[in-house]
């Protein structure tokens, strides 16, 4: 099994799990594809992309879960990066975990990731 990461602001997935369904982030929605990202890839995402944000929880999906609507496109640095074609079933979610911030604004993944 492979494990993809979306970090995700909580009010937002707790939105979708009311509805039963992620259909994607604002630059998700701008994209076209819900980005996610792999456990070697989500710090840099997590700093890039999300440096001093609270209220953000990691969801962990089983690759193999999401079908032929999961492409593996490249990305920032050239790298293979999961992208979903597809709004996500909340049903898919592994594992859903809030995301501790330190004082410098960056984010704690002792512990959720590999």
């Amino acid at each position: 099994m492979t494990l993809i990461y979306k970090i995700v602001p909580k009010s937002l997935w707790r939105a979708s799990e009311a509805a039963g369904v992620f259909g994607g982030a604002p630059v998700d929605l701008a994209d076209g594809f819900i980005h996610f990202s792999t456990a070697e890839q989500t710090r840099e995402t997590a700093q890039k992309h999300f440096r001093g944000q609270m209220d953000l929880l990691l969801v962990a999906v089983a690759a193999e879960d999401l079908g032929d609507a999961l492409k593996w496109e490249v990305s920032r640095g050239g790298a293979l990066f999961p992208h979903l074609h597809a709004p996500l079933p909340v049903s898919t979610a592994r594992s859903i975990a809030g995301i501790p911030i330190a004082s410098d604004g960056s984010h704690d993944f002792s512990g959720l990731l590999p």
